[in-house]
């Protein structure tokens, strides 16, 4: 119940940082995009993009939440049983990359992006993707 928490707590307050892009918020956005070496970012998202992503986060977060039993919930079992090796999984490969900009084995890594990605963005995937795969096994 614990790993369903704080699992919930964190995706819950990614999709936040992200719902603040969507209405203006610059906070840590510029940080959180991959550039090439020379500065040019890879990605220029839209506020629609931001905003599906915040909804895809929050939404991992609620079904974390279900999971921990906390609240009561009446969704079909096979939602519950392959939610929780496909939200693990997504969090792993994102942590395993692209092997470009984004990921553990990423080629460039001396950006900003490339910095940070190294020390918080994938480390924290990986350890959702764990905890997820650690909470399935542990049931």
């Amino acid at each position: 119940m614990i790993i369903s928490i704080i699992l919930s707590l964190i995706l819950i307050g990614l999709g936040l940082l992200h719902f603040n892009w969507v209405i203006g918020g610059t906070f840590g956005f510029s940080a959180s995009l991959p550039t090439k070496e020379n500065g040019d970012r890879v990605l220029n998202p839209k506020k629609i993009d931001s905003a599906i992503v915040g909804i895809g986060l929050t939404a991992f977060g609620f079904f974390y939440i279900l999971k921990s039993e906390l609240i009561e919930h009446n969704l079909p079992e096979w939602i519950m049983k392959y939610g929780s090796w496909i939200i693990p999984i997504i969090f792993i490969l994102r942590a395993i990359g692209e092997f470009k900009y984004v990921g553990f084995f990423k080629s460039v890594k001396k950006t900003d992006f490339g910095k940070l990605d190294t020390k918080f963005f994938s480390p924290l995937c990986l350890i959702i993707g764990i905890f997820g795969i650690l909470m399935q096994l542990l049931e």
